[in-house]
């Protein structure tokens, strides 16, 4: 699996951080049973640059914690990547906002970005949460995998 970082934003990313990233990734990828033949973009940014990306790509005017770009819909044809590292999509997730929801829900900053990490990579291994149904796969599928992490609430 390659990750493609990218911090925005005045926030101090140290080995450990970088290293939750990229188990949040193979534990998702691991638990769909999807190869780690892959990429995938993960930027960090403030509130204001994730306001303008969900505004831009969304059409909603407001702060959000995390966006998902998937490149992919896994659920029809697949392209010919033979020999060629798949490429997911792109996570960007908002730190002023994983700051807030970390002390919101009483839990590390470590905890909630694992959490949108992997919830992010659902989405780019196309899966939604727009119906109750879809939200009852999709949060059973997360809680199990941040508990393989060992990120429990």
């Amino acid at each position: 699996m390659k990750l493609l970082f990218e911090n925005e934003i005045d926030f101090e990313v140290n080995l450990e951080l970088r290293e939750l990233f990229e188990k949040a990734a193979e534990e998702a990828l691991r638990y769909e049973g999807f190869s780690d033949n892959v990429e995938i973009g993960l930027t960090l940014v403030s509130n204001e640059a994730i306001r303008e990306l969900n505004k831009k790509f969304r059409g909603i005017d407001s702060e959000t914690d995390v966006l998902s770009f998937p490149l992919i819909d896994f659920r029809g044809d697949l392209p010919d990547f033979t020999g060629h590292r798949v490429p997911l999509g792109d996570i960007v997730i908002s730190i002023d906002r994983a700051k807030q929801q970390s002390k919101e829900y009483n839990h590390s900053l470590e905890r909630e970005l694992g959490f949108l990490a992997v919830h992010s990579m659902l989405h780019l291994m196309s899966y939604d949460h727009m119906t109750e149904e879809e939200e009852a796969v999709m949060f059973f599928k997360q809680k199990e995998i941040l508990e393989k992490m060992g990120l429990k609430r």
